[in-house]
C-alpha cells in the first residue's frame, strides 16, 4: 500500500494536533508535519516536500491564499482547504479553490475537537482523493487581473426555453465549473448545477462566478424559474430537481437524506431531469471523485438527452466522469475546453 505523506498548516494548535491524530488512524497516511503558518511550513517542507498539504487560510505573517499561489507556481501540490464555517471563511476558501486547491473541510467555531473527531471517515477519504487529483502549475490567477480584464455581468434573458442544461462536478469543480461558464455568451441555454460544497459556500460561489460571466449566476432557491442566461447552483446542504409546471421550468430546492453521502446530489437532478426534461436536455458529468450522478446520468440517456463525460486528460479527479462512461451513460466524452462550446450551441 503506497504511503500518502501529508503536511498540517494551522495557527490552531488544536486543529493540528486534532488533525495528526485523526488522520494517523489511517495505516495509509503518514503526516510527516505541521507548523503554525505558511514561513514555517516553507521552512520545513523544503527539507522533505509532502504528497498533500491540509492548509488554514486565516493566519499570521503569510495568509493561506498567497501561500497556496506560492506552492501552486512552484511546486504544485494537492492542497486540501481546511476552513471555518462562516461567510467570511467561505469567500477567502473559494478564492483559494480558484488558486489551485481540490477541496475542503469545513470546521466550526465551537466543538471543534469533537467534530473533527466525529469526521474522522469524511477527512481521511477528503486527503486520499487529493492524494490522486491532478495539480498544474496555476497560471496567473483570475483574482488578481485587473477588472477590465473580467467578463461583465448581464442580466439573463426574459422568455422562457425548453432545453436545459444540467452539470454535476466535486473535487475541482470549482475550477473547472469557472472555466466553462466564463466563456458562454450571454444567449445560452438555462444551466442547473450540482457542485458538492458544504452549507454556506456556494452562495459565495455562486458571487463569485456571476462577478466573472456574462451569463446570471446566484444560488438556487425554490420554485427559482429555468430561463436562457440563468445558471442555478444547489445550495450546499440542500437538494435541487427539476420541476414543470405546463411550458415553464422551475426548481425544487429540498431537505432530504444524501444520495450517495452527497446533499445536494448529482444523482438526484440527474433523475429528475430525465422525467422531466427528456430529450429537450443535456447533462454533463465532470470532475470529481466517487459515482455521485453516473446512474442518473445513464436515466437522462435512456430518456434521449445528450449525455457528456469530461475527459480523463483534463479532469483534477477522474472518478464520477469514469463511474459514467463504465456504466454506459456518456454518449461522448470531452474535454474541458470543448464543454463551453457544446452548451452554447446548443
Amino acid at each position: 500500500m503506497k504511503t500518502t505523506r501529508v503536511f498540517l498548516v494551522d495557527d490552531s494548535a488544536v486543529v493540528r494536533q486534532v488533525l495528526m491524530a485523526v488522520l494517523s488512524r489511517a495505516p495509509d497516511l503518514q503526516v510527516i508535519g505541521s507548523a503554525a503558518d505558511p514561513v514555517f511550513a516553507l521552512e520545513k517542507m523544503a527539507r522533505d516536500w509532502p504528497d498533500v498539504i491540509v492548509l488554514d487560510v486565516e493566519m499570521p505573517r503569510m495568509d493561506g491564499i498567497t501561500f497556496l499561489r506560492k506552492i501552486m507556481q512552484e511546486r504544485p501540490t494537492p492542497v486540501v482547504i481546511c476552513s471555518s464555517l462562516t461567510t467570511r471563511s467561505a469567500e477567502t476558501t473559494l478564492q483559494a479553490l480558484a488558486a489551485g486547491a481540490v477541496d475542503i473541510v469545513t470546521k466550526p467555531q465551537i466543538g471543534l475537537k469533537q467534530f473533527l473527531e466525529e469526521s474522522a471517515a469524511d477527512l481521511i477519504q477528503t486527503v486520499r482523493t487529493a492524494a490522486q487529483a491532478r495539480v498544474r502549475r496555476s497560471a496567473t490567477p483570475r483574482d488578481a487581473l485587473p477588472p477590465a480584464e473580467l467578463s461583465q455581468p448581464a442580466q439573463a434573458m426574459a422568455k422562457t426555453t425548453e432545453h436545459l442544461v444540467a452539470i454535476g462536478t466535486s473535487t475541482g469543480g470549482t475550477q473547472a465549473l469557472e472555466e466553462v461558464l466564463v466563456k458562454l455568451p450571454r444567449v445560452c441555454p438555462g444551466i442547473l448545477i450540482v457542485q458538492h460544497m458544504p452549507e454556506k459556500f456556494t452562495a459565495s460561489f455562486a458571487e463569485r462566478l456571476n462577478s466573472v460571466t456574462q451569463i446570471q449566476v446566484r444560488e438556487a432557491k425554490n420554485n427559482d424559474r429555468i430561463i436562457p442566461g440563468l445558471a442555478l447552483i444547489a445550495p450546499g446542504g440542500r437538494h435541487m430537481a427539476l420541476k414543470r409546471n405546463g411550458a415553464q421550468y422551475h426548481v425544487e430546492v429540498f431537505d432530504a437524506a444524501p444520495v450517495n453521502r452527497h446533499r445536494p446530489s448529482v444523482d438526484v437532478l440527474f433523475r429528475s431531469m430525465a422525467k422531466f426534461a427528456g430529450r429537450n436536455a443535456t447533462g454533463i458529468i465532470m470532475t470529481g471523485m466517487g459515482d455521485d450522478g453516473a446512474r442518473g446520468l445513464l436515466e437522462m440517456r435512456e430518456a434521449g438527452a445528450r449525455t457528456i463525460a469530461q475527459d480523463e486528460e483534463t479532469c483534477v479527479v477522474f472518478g464520477m466522469p469514469r463511474e459514467a462512461i463504465q456504466l454506459g451513460a456518456a454518449r461522448e466524452v470531452l474535454p474541458l475546453g470543448k464543454i463551453s462550446s457544446v452548451i452554447a450551441s446548443t
